[in-house]
C-alpha cells in the first residue's frame, strides 16, 4: 500500500534550502505535529489542569472543535492540512511531468493515491469501531476527493481555479437551502445529514457529515492556486501582499456572513462562511511562513516541525490507530514511578501525554535519520 520507499541509498541531503520551499515544509509540520499531539492526548492533559470559566480552560478548548456555530483554532487544522496539500501539487505533480514527460502516467498516479487514500479513511472508521464499518467522514477520505478535483483543475488559468472554488460555495449554499429553505442549517437535520442516511444509514456522533468533501475542495483548489504563484518569479513581497490580501478577503467574507446571520459559521458541515473563514486563515499563515522562513531566513526553529511533516500520511495513521495504545503503554511506567512520589493525577496524565509525543515525534526523526519515507 505504501510507495515509493527511499533507503540509505539517496545521495542528496533531505532539507536543503535551494531546492525545498522550507516555509511548507514547516508549515505542514507543525500542522502535522498539532494532529500528533492530540492522539497523545495533550490537549486532554491540559485541559484538565484548568477549572471551568478559568482563563487557562477558555485557552485550552481552542484545541477542541466547537460543538456547532462558531470558530475555535481546532477547527482550522483540517483545513490547514487540506490547503498545504493543494499548495505543494504544483510543485510535486510539475516535477513528475518533468520527469517522466507522460501525462497519462501522472495521472494515474493521482489516481492512485486517491484510492489509497480513500482505503486507508474507510479502513479508519474500521479500526475506531473494532469492526467493517463503511463511513466516510475521515479527513483522509475528503482529501481522497479534493486531490482529484483539485487535479482537474490545476492547470487551468487562475480565473477558472477562482470561478470552480466560488462555484463550490455557492452549489453548498445552494443545497442546503434547497432542503430545508427555512433553516438550512439546523444540528443532524440539514441536508448534509440525509445525504449520510442515504449513503450509509447512519448519522455521524460528532454531527460530521460526507459531503464536506464538496466545500472543502475549495481549500485545496486554493491551495494549488498559492503553488501556482509561489512558482512564479515574482518579487516576494508581491506574492505575501496577494496572499494576505486574499485572506483578509477570505476572512471579512466568512466572518461577514456569520455576523449578518446570513450563512452561520459551522465547521461540522462546512458552511461556505465556514470555509472562507478558515481559508482565509489559511492564506494569511502561509503569507507569514513565507515572509519569515523563506524570505527572512528564520529557519532554524523549523527542523523539529520538518521532521514531522516529512511523513505525513504515514504519521497520522501511526498516531490513529496506535497513538492511545502508546499512551497506555507508557502510562504503566510513567504512573508506576510517579504516584509513589505522590505526584496529582492531572500531572502524571501530562507528563505521559508528553512523553507520548515525544515518543511519536522520535519515531519521525528515526525514519528521517535512516532516510526512510513513505509516499503513496
Amino acid at each position: 500500500m505504501l510507495v515509493n520507499f527511499q533507503t540509505n541509498s539517496m545521495k542528496q541531503p533531505i532539507i536543503s534550502p535551494s531546492n525545498r520551499l522550507v516555509s511548507l515544509d514547516a508549515y505542514r509540520g507543525i500542522t502535522m505535529f498539532l494532529l500528533i499531539a492530540e492522539s497523545a492526548l495533550l490537549y486532554q492533559a491540559l485541559i484538565g489542569l484548568f477549572p471551568e470559566n478559568t482563563w487557562g480552560h477558555h485557552i485550552m478548548i481552542q484545541f477542541t472543535h466547537h460543538p456547532w456555530n462558531g470558530l475555535r483554532f481546532w477547527d482550522l487544522i483540517q483545513p490547514f492540512f487540506m490547503f498545504i496539500v493543494g499548495v505543494a501539487m504544483p510543485f510535486s505533480l510539475t516535477r513528475r511531468l518533468e520527469n517522466s514527460q507522460d501525462s497519462s502516467k501522472v495521472t494515474r498516479h493521482v489516481l492512485r493515491r486517491c484510492l489509497l487514500l480513500f482505503l486507508f479513511g474507510t479502513g479508519l472508521h474500521c479500526v475506531y469501531n473494532q469492526q467493517l464499518v463503511f463511513e466516510l467522514w475521515n479527513v483522509l477520505t475528503q482529501l481522497s476527493f479534493t486531490i482529484l478535483f483539485t487535479y482537474l483543475f490545476l492547470r487551468q488559468p487562475f480565473k477558472v481555479q477562482l470561478g470552480v472554488s466560488i462555484g463550490l460555495l455557492l452549489l453548498t449554499e445552494l443545497m442546503y437551502r434547497m432542503y430545508h429553505p427555512e433553516a438550512p442549517f439546523v444540528k443532524g437535520e440539514n441536508f448534509g445529514s440525509y445525504m449520510d442516511q442515504l449513503m450509509m444509514g447512519k448519522l455521524s456522533p460528532g454531527n460530521w457529515v460526507a459531503i464536506n468533501c464538496i466545500p472543502t475542495a475549495a481549500h485545496t483548489l486554493w491551495g494549488a492556486m498559492c503553488g501556482n504563484l509561489l512558482r512564479k518569479k515574482l518579487p516576494d513581497l508581491k506574492k505575501i501582499k496577494w496572499f494576505f490580501l486574499a485572506g483578509l478577503g477570505g476572512l471579512i467574507l466568512g466572518y461577514g456572513l456569520d455576523i449578518l446571520q446570513i450563512t452561520p459559521i459551522v465547521k461540522r458541515i462546512c458552511t461556505s462562511s465556514f470555509v472562507l473563514a478558515s481559508g482565509g486563515w489559511a492564506l494569511v499563515a502561509l503569507g507569514l511562513f513565507y515572509w519569515l522562513v523563506d524570505m527572512k531566513k528564520v529557519q532554524s526553529w523549523t527542523f523539529p516541525f520538518i521532521l514531522v511533516g516529512m511523513n505525513p500520511i504515514f504519521i497520522y495513521l501511526f498516531a490513529q490507530v496506535l497513538g492511545q495504545w502508546l499512551f497506555n503503554l507508557l502510562k504503566i511506567f510513567s504512573f508506576g514511578v510517579m504516584e509513589p512520589l505522590g505526584v496529582p493525577e492531572p500531572g502524571m496524565q501530562l507528563i505521559n501525554a508528553l512523553l507520548t509525543l515525544g515518543a511519536m515525534w522520535y519515531l519521525c526523526y528515526f525514519l528521517y535519520k535512516k532516510k526512510i519515507f513513505f509516499k503513496i
